[in-house]
């Protein structure tokens, strides 16, 4: 009786046990990477063309750039929607959109979200409560940590930016159609849960690269 059928997946277990990437670490994870990469073997590939590409310059290094560069014009859109208002910076809005959204939550959790150093994140809170747009009070599960709210003012400052805002984000999506837009929401997502794992396990500086490129990064043959 042959088992080469069996020996494939078994296989096929053993390198995705060994990288799961963004996928559950189980049967269903497993079956969707498996569709995945039969979908994506069978998918040509067009290359676009971008600048240095005939001089060896890399896709990853052409990525890179493009997400600074987006990040960038988003937060000069976001200046605009804020110009003559009371924030002083896009970050403010951002935190006052995630307590509307989100409730309530600690300090750290409020600066965790938003992906930003602990320094950066408490001058931002600060300058919050100075404005009396979020309150704080002592948590009930650990005396030593400040929960975070919104307050009435607050939402009236988020209500009155909000149409300003919303234009600004419209208008960093450019001329994608739906289509295009759907595609980029997946890709982001997926490179967002990959980095999201890592800035969660709160890894020195000196040893980020080693630990992401022993721990996360797939292993090339």
């Amino acid at each position: 009786m042959k088992y080469d059928l069996i020996k494939e997946l078994i296989q096929l277990a053993e390198t995705f046990e060994s990288n799961p990437g963004n996928y559950p670490s189980n049967i269903n994870g497993f079956k969707q990477w498996v569709h995945d990469q039969v979908k994506e073997a069978d998918q040509p590939i067009h290359e676009p063309v971008w600048e240095g590409k005939e001089k060896g310059r890399t896709p990853e290094s052409v990525i890179n750039t493009l997400i600074v560069h987006m990040n960038r014009y988003a937060k000069t859109y976001s200046k605009s929607a804020i110009h003559d208002s009371a924030f002083s910076t896009q970050e403010e809005f951002i935190y006052l959109v995630n307590l509307k959204a989100f409730g309530a939550m600690s300090k750290m959790e409020l600066i965790k979200k938003n992906i930003q150093d602990k320094p950066a994140g408490m001058q931002i809170i600060n300058r919050l409560i100075q404005q009396g747009w979020v309150e704080q009070k002592d948590s009930e599960t650990d005396k030593r940590s400040k929960i975070i709210g919104i307050t009435p003012n607050g939402l009236d400052a988020l209500a009155q930016q909000m149409d300003k805002i919303r234009h600004a984000t419209n208008i960093v999506t450019g001329d994608l159609s739906y289509a295009e837009k759907m595609e980029l929401i997946r890709l982001l997502n997926k490179l967002d849960h990959f980095h999201h794992a890592i800035y969660s396990q709160n890894y020195s500086p000196a040893e980020l690269l080693e630990k992401v490129t022993k721990e996360y990064l797939p292993v090339k043959n």
